[in-house]
């Protein structure tokens, strides 16, 4: 009641707004009453729609319809660069959020809406109105990102920042961006040849590690592949015309490896799908490189995968009853198993990988998991979120409690990873901040365990220091020394899977400068830079403090100007260096005022 209440001016400020709203909204709907959408764009919509019913946990048709519907006359003078009616965009962008994402009917809505704030006289205020609040949120964010991305003055490490602010505010806003980005892709070649390579390096450096980090596997492998398409396009060729070359040879010798495995396990009872999936473009180009071989000396150009219709304790028996079935039929090689369902990637991911020896004496890679795993293998953040939401899937089966939990948890780090970047914003030095971004998206991962047996995933190269940090900011500031295995071993020792780690730890010890050579995770490096840099300024302020008590002893009162020259006569870098060093002992106050 003491608060004092709007003015006049506001409260016709208001009231104009209100009215304008009002206007803007009854201007729209006489639009909409008599909008005829061509007959292409109605079959397209059935499509979408269809997508929706099949794979959404619930469906608003008339939310879909209407968010068209809006963004069809909002684009309705606007073409593509390929000369297409501009609608087929978004509209295109909305099937990927339904048919591969999959995350909920307002995500698809965005989607089609996303483009209608930045590009048409559709105010985000309208939007809300319209469409609620959620859907305004998320197309605001897309806009926000887009934004970012065409302005090329902005720093690299600011884009990479506004991504995650935007992630901050609402993971739908980045499954969006997913879609777009890889309809952009997808559409990429009638864009000029300059564009083509700033987009196409764009989405390898950044969108792709970041879809990895999301666990969206088939978003990241397309976004990988396109982009090689543009950036190497000679090797992106060569490996097209190599694969399809070869396509039936292969085709045939998957069904001679599948055959007698589906017939074994048909005879065993298991619910199951099996079959054969070629690798990527982007794996299969980089194998060649890092192993310096031709197309032809690569064999391993595709794996088998095998999918088991059965959930929670006795699915993840189930795949071990499959990996027992096969490697007694096909020999196994022993240092390329891989159990991700006891121990599940970072992102969520869960599968027993191996390789084996099939007919020929080739190498054949074999991946095991059931279909609620392969949804979160191929979907990630947006399979975790129906299950944390307890959404029924398209069959209508509700998820098991625990799968719920275990997606809760995988949400909530997502958030607090984000949460890190942001508030521990690392190097300024914008090139520096994305290589560490990318580290922390996209490197292989390692896992250790504590003491007490809790499980810790790192990046591969991590150290104890790192580790340190991954428990807890004041064990990394007061690490002594480490153990792994009961050894003691460097700080800079780089931690292998399976160690057990232990850190000693002492009060009187703070971080040593020299950690931040070796450390390999975001979180030790901004931790280590934030102390650096707060006991310099603390050095600094008590440098400052005691030359100018030693100044007025001697009577002295120079100005800022005369003591940066007499700094420089003394040849310090600056003041502040002179200061850094009076503060740390390393020079003499006395010695200045004499000089």
């Amino acid at each position: 009641s003491y608060l004092p209440g709007p003015t006049d001016a506001a409260r016709a400020f208001l009231r104009d707004a209100r009215l304008a709203m009002i206007s803007a909204s009854a201007d729209l709907h006489r639009h909409l009453d008599v909008l005829v959408v061509a007959p292409e764009y109605e079959r397209r919509l059935r499509v979408l729609l269809e997508h929706c019913e099949r794979n959404l946990p619930r469906v608003d048709e008339d939310l879909i319809r209407r968010a068209f519907r809006v963004a069809y006359w909002a684009h309705r003078d606007d073409r593509r660069a390929s000369g297409e009616l501009y609608i087929s965009h978004p509209l295109e962008v909305a099937l990927i959020a339904a048919k591969d994402i999959r995350m909920d009917d307002v995500t698809v809505a965005a989607a089609l809406l996303h483009d209608t704030v930045e590009d048409t006289d559709l105010s985000l205020d309208l939007l809300e109105s319209e469409f609620g609040t959620e859907v305004a949120r998320i197309t605001d964010g897309v806009t926000k990102i887009g934004s970012v991305f065409e302005n090329r003055a902005l720093g690299r490490a600011e884009n990479v920042r506004k991504l995650m602010l935007s992630m901050a505010s609402d993971v739908r806003v980045i499954l969006v961006k997913f879609a777009d980005r890889l309809h952009n892709m997808r559409t990429l070649g009638a864009m000029p040849p300059e564009k083509q390579l700033r987009i196409a390096a764009e989405t390898q450096e950044l969108f792709a590690p970041l879809a990895h980090r999301f666990g969206l596997h088939e978003v990241k492998t397309e976004l990988e592949d396109l982009s090689l398409k543009y950036l190497q396009p000679e090797a992106y060729r060569e490996i097209a015309d190599g694969l399809n070359a070869k396509r039936r040879q292969r085709e045939r010798y998957i069904e001679r490896f599948i055959d007698p495995l589906r017939t074994e396990l048909e005879a065993e009872g298991f619910d199951f799908h099996i079959y054969g999936r070629p690798k990527s473009f982007t794996s299969i180009y980089n194998k060649m490189r890092r192993q310096n071989v031709e197309l032809d000396e690569v064999y391993d150009l595709f794996a088998i995968r095998v999918i088991l219709h059965t959930t929670g304790k006795q699915g993840r028996e189930d795949c071990w009853r499959v990996y027992s079935a096969l490697t007694a039929r096909y020999p196994p090689l022993a240092a390329r198993f891989r159990d991700f369902i006891s121990v599940p990637k970072s992102n969520g991911y869960q599968s027993l990988h191996t390789t084996v020896i099939g007919p020929e004496g080739r190498a054949v890679e074999i991946q095991i998991r059931t279909a609620e795993m392969h949804e979160i293998a191929e979907r990630g953040v947006a399979a975790h979120w129906k299950y944390k939401e307890g959404a029924t899937g398209g069959d209508g089966a509700a998820p098991e409690s625990a799968t719920a939990g275990a997606s809760e948890a995988r949400i909530d780090e997502m958030y607090a990873w984000v949460r890190d970047l942001l508030e521990n914003p690392t190097p300024d030095d914008a090139g520096e901040f994305v290589r560490q971004f990318q580290l922390n998206l996209y490197d292989e991962e390692i896992y250790v365990f504590t003491p007490g047996g809790d499980l810790v995933t790192l990046p591969r190269g991590a150290t104890p220091v790192d580790f340190a940090f991954q428990i807890h900011s004041e064990v990394g500031f007061h690490c002594i020394g480490a153990k792994a295995d009961g050894k003691m071993v460097p700080l800079s020792y780089r931690l292998q899977s399976g160690e057990q780690v232990e850190i000693l730890t002492s009060k009187r010890q703070t971080p040593n400068p020299d950690w931040a050579s070796f450390v390999v995770t975001h979180k030790a490096q901004s931790r280590i830079k934030h102390w650096v840099n707060e006991r310099r300024r603390k050095a600094v302020a008590h440098g400052r403090e005691l030359l100018d008590k030693k100044l007025a002893r001697a009577k002295l009162k120079p100005d800022e100007q005369v003591i940066n020259k007499w700094a420089t006569g003394l040849r310090f870098a600056s003041a502040q260096q002179l200061f850094y060093e009076i503060g740390t002992g390393q020079y003499d106050p006395a010695e200045f005022v004499t000089a």
